[in-house]
């Protein structure tokens, strides 16, 4: 079989994060204030986030250094190992060349603990005493307990409320690293309770959990709002992915064609995906980079690029982005983190200058792709992680049916084992390929905020 994994030693964590903001072509549209229209600045952003990472969601620089108590955790399980899919590319009977670099050994079981202890760190350095967040799934609520646990900040979850019943595990497990987790919409805050008047049924969304912990964070001075995805500083935390595959495929003897992330709000794609953009950027080699959306909540292939507020109840400023509108709500698919309305300026901004594609899949496929690679690599993959197993096994069927060999990258960003009800469902036949709502989609379309998209 030869060689199937590569693993790099604690002294090769990466020293700082890459900021792909210093390589674009054009630089990214600003952030508004909802109230004026106006470019925000630093201030306006104090009520939610330390300076620390504030700074870091406006820098130019390159380069970030990663403060050594961060790297002290990372530690744990950093650095991820990269595998060779050898058994998967027997499978498929593809000459296509298969890795992928496997997020799922963190404690959490995802790659969100990247920027979780990057933010817990940067909080409790700033006197922060509690932190609000929400989750979809749960990877993202889970990771931030964890780092909130090893800081000692208290963290509340607002869990979206179909995956917190489908996935009572992942509630337990933030439980078990001492945060405490509610279903939302919930009755604590003021936009749970609006939703819950006008949809008593509601199964909740990213954009409402959003509302929920950023109304707790702007209401007490003493707890900040933590985000786990589409912003600047939070993909800028995830580039270690990157740079450590950077480094394990050149000990591969290899360097990728293809490389692939599933994308809900954008983080472990832009994690992967950044630091092989950023060369291309600066003069190295072009590859095709995929992102991989559900087809219940298709933002990049089916949503608009302009400005929106990042959450349903309109507590965020406005980004540009790709949106499907802040008041749709997807259907319940067992991919939670990726059930978001929209996704990261960065993302976004780079699909519309042609340096990324984005692909939607349904469900079914992705578990078909997600049971397949199980077992042949023994991994399970988290139902979001399905969409670039399935990529992946497309991109290899093509390299086959064209007799090409290429090789190809993707980040298996969790496992499932926690997730397993999704499968149990899978098997049973029970899972559903869910279309968004069409007419849902246009209501929530026509209340884009009235901005010029320049």
């Amino acid at each position: 079989m030869g060689d199937y994994k590569y693993t790099l030693s604690e002294d090769r964590i990466p020293k700082h994060w890459y900021n792909i903001a210093a390589d674009l072509p054009e630089p990214l549209a600003p952030v508004l204030h909802p109230g004026t229209g106006q470019p925000i600045g630093p201030d306006d952003l104090a009520p939610l986030f330390p300076m620390a990472c504030i700074m870091q969601e406006v820098t130019q620089e390159r380069e970030i250094e990663i403060p050594e108590p961060v790297r002290e955790v990372y530690r744990l399980w950093r650095p991820a190992p990269l595998y060779r899919a050898r058994r998967l590319e027997q499978v498929l009977d593809t000459p296509a060349r298969i890795y992928y670099k496997y997020e799922g050994v963190s404690p959490s079981g995802s790659h969100k603990p990247n920027t979780a202890v990057a933010q817990a760190f940067y909080n409790k350095e700033e006197g922060v005493k509690k932190l609000s967040t929400e989750t979809g799934a749960g990877q993202w609520g889970s990771s931030l307990a964890f780092a909130g646990n090893l800081f000692g900040l208290e963290v509340n979850v607002f869990m979206v409320k179909v995956s917190f019943e489908q996935k009572p595990y992942r509630r337990a497990l933030m439980e078990t690293y001492g945060a405490r987790c509610v279903a939302s919409p919930s009755m604590e805050t003021e936009s749970g309770k609006a939703i819950l008047a006008e949809h008593p049924d509601s199964t909740g969304s990213l954009g409402i959990a959003i509302s929920e912990a950023v109304e707790v964070a702007a209401k007490n001075d003493d707890t900040k709002y933590s985000l786990g995805s589409v912003l600047n500083h939070v993909l800028l935390h995830q580039t270690i992915i990157g740079q450590e595959a950077m480094e394990q495929m050149e000990m591969a003897g290899d360097d990728p064609d293809i490389v692939i992330g599933c994308a809900g709000g954008g983080s472990n794609f832009a994690g992967l995906a950044f630091p092989f953009l950023g060369q291309q950027m600066r003069g190295g080699k072009k590859r095709q980079v995929i992102a991989v959306e559900p087809a219940a909540c298709p933002t990049l292939t089916r949503g608009t690029f302009a400005y929106d507020f990042g959450d349903t109840a309109h507590l965020t400023p406005l980004v540009k982005m790709h949106t499907l509108g802040s008041t749709f709500i997807p259907s319940g698919i067992h991919a939670g983190g990726l059930r978001y309305h929209g996704m990261s300026p960065l993302v976004s901004h780079l699909v519309a200058l042609g340096l990324v594609e984005a692909v939607a899949y349904h469900q079914t496929g992705c578990f078909d792709a997600g049971v397949q690679f199980a077992r042949a690599e023994g991994i399970v993959p988290a139902p979001e992680s399905t969409h670039a197993v399935k990529a992946a096994v497309d991109q290899a069927l093509k390299c086959k049916a064209e007799g090409t060999s290429k090789t190809i990258l993707f980040n298996l960003s969790g496992h499932g084992h926690f997730d397993m009800q999704a499968y149990t469902d899978y098997f049973a036949g029970k899972l559903k390929d869910e279309d968004y709502d069409h007419a849902a989609l246009d209501a929530a379309m026509a209340d884009l905020p009235q901005v010029a998209a320049e």
